[in-house]
């Protein structure tokens, strides 16, 4: 079975483009059809197993099949991005087997990631894979792919210290904040959106006890929550326009596919304010605002890009953690290697498991007889120690029998190879001693 990843993040492309590929959740099961059907649609790839990431700084593809295909995947993606595949290849990776396996272990843990030792990716991967067993379209090797990722993930955590002092996107938005405002406690702040990165961002800025906190939402319910909790209020989307002048912070993460906060309501907010400066973080993959509002005089405009030299700033400290999450990592990949390595099909190499899984049914098939012999003997008012000797003598002869046979057939050569097999096998241990 072959493994492969494709993907784009914030190290390959540039926030537009990657903004042509993110997935909401919802969006996750519909997609993996599409993408099934066609590495299935006459092709080699009829068991295609497939999942999808998607972040607001990535978008990876992981397959398993038979037969890698990572140009379809990689034509495929671009088409449903509209973009040609000569411009995604330039700004995409695809990894197979065991550098996919890394890549995955690695995302998982938090080395990949804008923020050195975050967390949440985790929580992203793992509802990646929700959406992908649900849509019907995870495997048995990808299965063991991701829940390997998890397990090094938290082996990363407990035994690293890859997430201490980190500082997340949330922390950096406040960081900048600061820059721009001299008490933050006298501004008052927007959030758009009420989803787990705005939630994030809310609690931060909250914890600087601002003027003000409101919540803009599409739906008031989730928005009330969220406003609740942090002592805030709440309104809806469609009234942002004529609100916006109010605040001096706006941070805004919807899933929304197009623009929702535009250059033209900017302006008009900025002219209600006589040109007091207005501080505006989009952390939205695609944009939440209009990337000319950057270029207003009175305006501070931060994507999630450009929070990227904030939070490396803490990064240097923890290489030798670093360092220890790597070898974690190497240990997993070399044993998800093993375990894909026992699965090969036929015709590269012995397919060990589907012999093991034969030899458990055909010794479970031997037990159930002998025991089913015995209890007939039992039932008669035979002595347990014969009926007992009987069964032990019943499964030795029936687990012996190809082995004898092998040797008294054959030509020399071929009995004695049979020979230092069965040696190998049944009397290694006694050799040494063993038992």
């Amino acid at each position: 079975m072959a493994v492969w990843a494709l993907g784009i993040n914030h190290t390959t492309a540039p926030l537009d483009l990657r903004g042509r590929f993110a997935f909401a959740l919802d969006q996750i099961a519909p997609t993996l059809h599409g993408l099934r059907a066609s590495l299935a649609g006459g092709s080699r790839h009829p068991q295609v197993e497939t999942a999808i990431l998607s972040t607001c700084n990535r978008t990876e593809i992981y397959c398993a099949a038979p037969t890698a295909a990572p140009e379809h995947t990689l034509r495929w993606l671009a088409q449903s991005g509209g973009v040609s595949a000569e411009l995604l290849h330039a700004h995409s990776y695809h990894l197979e087997n065991g550098l996919a396996a890394r890549h995955a272990f690695r995302v998982a843990s938090g080395l990949d990631s804008m923020v050195l030792g975050e967390a949440q990716i985790l929580g992203q991967m793992k509802n990646a894979v929700r959406a992908a067993e649900g849509a019907g379209a995870l495997g048995s090797t990808l299965n063991q792919l991701f829940q390997r990722s998890f397990a090094v993930a938290k082996e990363v955590r407990s035994s690293t210290d890859i997430g201490a002092h980190s500082i997340s996107m949330a922390a950096a938005a406040v960081r900048l904040a600061g820059q721009l405002f001299e008490d933050l406690s006298q501004i008052r702040v927007l959030f758009v959106g009420a989803g787990e990165m705005i939630e994030l961002c809310a609690t931060h800025f909250a914890a600087r006890n601002p003027r003000q906190i409101a919540i803009a939402n599409r739906t008031l319910e989730r928005g009330e929550k969220l406003a609740t909790r942090l002592g805030g209020s709440v309104m809806r989307l469609a009234d942002l326009p004529e609100h916006l002048h109010e605040f001096d912070a706006v941070v805004s993460c919807t899933a929304s596919q197009l623009p929702i906060i535009g250059l033209g309501a900017i302006e008009r907010a900025i002219r209600r304010r006589r040109h007091r400066p207005m501080f505006m973080v989009d952390l939205a993959v695609p944009r939440d605002i209009e990337p000319e509002v950057k270029q207003l005089g009175d305006v501070y405009l931060y994507t999630v890009d450009d929070l990227a030299g904030v939070v490396q700033t803490a990064q240097a400290s923890r290489q030798a953690a670093v360092a220890q999450a790597e070898a974690i990592i190497d240990a997993g990949v070399q044993s998800f290697l093993h375990w894909l390595d026992l699965r090969q099909p036929a015709g590269q190499g012995a397919a060990v498991v589907p012999l093991i899984q034969q030899l458990n049914r055909q010794t479970d098939a031997w037990r159930a007889a002998e025991i089913a012999r015995a209890k007939k003997l039992l039932a008669r008012g035979e002595d347990i120690d014969t009926v007992l000797e009987a069964l032990s003598r019943g499964l030795t002869q029936k687990m012996l029998h190809g082995s004898l046979a092998e040797l008294r057939s054959g030509d020399a050569a071929a009995r004695e190879q049979t020979a230092q097999t069965i040696e190998r096998l049944f009397l290694r241990a006694h050799g040494k001693g063993a038992l």
